[in-house]
């Protein structure tokens, strides 16, 4: 069943051509994600999709029995009311059926409605289907349903009672995820839901989405999230939309190979265009070939050439150099407690940092990650422990706030005003490597958007030439072309990282080591994500099977202790038992000897020339043969059993 079709969509904001002949379909069941670049038009196709922004031509097809339900980026819920009572608005008509319920119910125990049979099967009748129905939406299940997601959003029961307005930004865009997965639109539109989640939070809501009923269409940068999630692909690039099949993983894959294909088309057809134009600029003015010139003109007006596949879309290209390398031990921190003022956040913090470790930080959000590397670059003071820094260790720190980069200043003044040494042409250079040309280097920093914002920061990064680079968040708000550049300059860079990211396929390219940190210390992994995840799990069932030893143990103690008075007797018993097997052993081994013995002599007899070629003879030996190797068995079984028994009791 289809659930959306888009067909040959356009859009355009004044000059711009934003859409161009867009086709899209989402089957029921699907999961679908739109990739690329920022400004490419995703939000704007799903804004179009949802209803919320017109069109200039093409056709929106969805049933109308689909219900849609949207989360745009950066959507917080907005309520006087508290969690809980917010989340059961969305079952009002569950509610209401369920009044019905107990109204029906009073009308059934009233005596006075038996006097009248019809009356009474009408209402036994109505009773049974609102029943049905009841059951069938979810009736008896959407609170269990409601604590599920709401703990998976991080909300829990001593949460359900506190007032929404009272909630952060990042909380009530959680919320606000939570209301839309339980009112179970049967095409759900989410926009950039990943951010504000920690990781716990997304492992949750990618086996949420895995099972969810309906169709699903996903602009995400979260690369990990859409590997999981989803298995169709449309890119959004220069105004069209390309389909592929697969996850992100895939796509990727689908993509480099179109690339080579257009990239040979367009070759072809320029050294095509060439001996064309060649041809028509030689021959044009002959007058015994200039028909020929001007067919081959016509050729080359109307013929349509396809565009560079590389197009006219740029990718930012730069590097991490560091000025001198740093001692073998980079950073020591021992029994650290983070927090602001008097409040700690987390203590019995320890790590060891050497030179071209490349750490990933994880944890809840709150637990303190950004805490700790404020408190490492010295942003923040200690409150106790200590922290130790190598020889000739220089910090370079990207902060996810951006919050040391001047609101009031120009991009090009941002970075001149610390390197100015340097010419504007230099500035200017390494500003056009992260995408800011012409005039986007007099733009006012606080004019910019997040992505560019992230691009400044880098650039000042880069120019530090830092051999240790302290990152939190560095994937934040930046596309995925940009972060794969900033990957692989990353892979590239030969001095140390630690860095914070929820970005867990950034953290699988990047990491060679993984530190958990906890409210009550850090915990540290060798390898990447994925290591991390298998060896936690690992962990965690080995406590299992310790925790179920040791229970088993205090119950095996309890009954030693409980059993002290009778051991004397189970001896007693233990050894009148053994008695009685070795006897019983000796009497199958006997009765064994005796049927192999028979069995030897039939085979024997059934080799016999005068025998073998009597069929009857044989039948009649074959038969007996065969109900004595049975009877062997059977003794053999019950040797076997007794001969089990009398080692148990032999070894206790």
């Amino acid at each position: 069943m289809i659930v959306l079709q888009v067909n040959q969509l356009y859009k355009s904001f004044v000059t711009d051509e934003i859409l161009s002949g867009v086709k899209l379909e989402v089957q029921h069941r699907d999961r679908v994600a739109l990739v690329g670049r920022n400004g490419a038009g995703k939000s704007t196709l799903l804004k179009i999709i949802a209803g919320q922004m017109s069109y200039d031509s093409g056709e929106i097809i969805i049933p109308k029995d689909v219900k849609i339900g949207y989360l745009e980026q950066h959507a917080g819920l907005e309520s006087n009311l508290s969690i809980w009572d917010e989340m059961m608005t969305i079952f009002d008509s569950l509610k209401s059926q369920e009044k019905k319920l107990r109204s029906l119910e009073q009308r059934m125990a009233d005596p006075a409605v038996y006097e009248n049979a019809e009356n009474y099967a009408r209402v036994m009748a109505e009773y049974d289907q609102l029943q049905h129905d009841f059951k069938d939406a979810g009736g008896y299940q959407y609170e269990a349903d409601t604590r599920s997601v709401l703990h998976g959003m991080q909300f829990f029961p001593e949460d359900y009672e506190k007032p929404i307005l009272s909630l952060s930004g990042g909380q009530r865009t959680r919320l606000a995820l939570a209301k839309l997965l339980l009112s179970k639109p049967d095409l759900l539109i989410l926009d950039e839901p990943t951010n504000h989640l920690d990781i716990e939070t997304l492992s949750w809501l990618e086996s949420y989405l895995k099972g969810y009923e309906g169709a699903i269409l996903i602009v995400s940068h979260d690369r990990y999230f859409l590997d999981q999630v989803v298995s169709i692909v449309y890119e959004v690039s220069r105004t069209h939309v390309t389909k592929y099949v697969g996850n992100y993983s895939a796509y990727l894959d689908g993509k480099a190979k179109n690339y080579e294909r257009d990239l040979k088309m367009f070759e072809r057809q320029q050294d095509e265009k060439a001996k064309l134009e060649a041809f028509i600029q030689k021959n044009i003015a002959r007058a015994s070939t200039t028909k020929m010139a001007q067919s081959r003109r016509k050729v080359l007006e109307r013929t349509e050439w396809m565009d560079s596949p590389d197009g006219d879309e740029r990718s930012a290209n730069f590097g991490f150099t560091i000025e001198r390398q740093s001692g073998n031990d980079v950073l020591s921190v021992d029994d650290l407690m983070i927090g602001y003022e008097e409040k700690s956040v987390s203590k019995n913090i320890n790590l060891r940092i050497f030179r071209e470790d490349r750490i990933a930080l994880v944890g809840p959000n709150g637990v303190g990650k950004s805490t700790l590397l404020k408190t490492i670059v010295k942003d923040l003071p200690i409150q106790s422990g200590d922290i130790r820094y190598g020889a000739s260790v220089q910090i370079g720190y990207y902060d996810q706030e951006q919050a040391k980069l001047t609101g009031n200043k120009s991009v090009l003044q941002e970075l001149w005003d610390e390197w100015p040494l340097l010419n504007e042409k230099d500035i200017r250079t390494i500003l056009g490597r992260f995408l800011f040309s012409g005039d986007d280097v007099t733009k006012p920093v606080s004019s910019l958007s997040g992505g560019e914002k992230a691009r400044v920061a880098l650039a000042k990064l880069m120019m530090q030439k830092a051999n240790l680079l302290v990152l939190d968040e560095p994937t934040n708000h930046l596309d995925l072309d940009s972060k794969e550049v900033l990957e692989n300059a990353l892979i590239d860079y030969p001095g140390t990282l630690l860095f914070v990211s929820h970005d867990r396929y950034f953290i699988n390219r990047i990491a060679t080591k993984v530190v958990e940190l906890s409210g009550t210390g850090s915990f540290e992994y060798l390898g990447d994500y994925d290591y991390y995840l298998e060896k936690k799990q690992e962990l965690a069932e080995l406590a299992e099977m310790k925790a179920a030893a040791q229970r088993t143990s205090l119950k095996t103690t309890d009954a030693t202790m409980a059993s002290k008075a009778s051991t004397s007797q189970i001896d007693k018993d233990a050894k009148k038992r053994e008695r009685q097997i070795r006897r019983t052993v000796e009497e199958l081994e006997a009765k064994m000897m005796e049927y192999s013995e028979q069995i030897s002599s039939i085979e024997a007899k059934l080799c016999e020339p005068d025998i073998f070629k009597d069929h009857e003879q044989v039948m009649k030996y074959q038969t007996e043969l065969d109900s004595i190797k049975t009877k062997h068995d059977e003794l053999e079984l019950q040797w076997l059993e007794l001969n089990d028994e009398l080692e148990n009791i032999l070894s206790s």
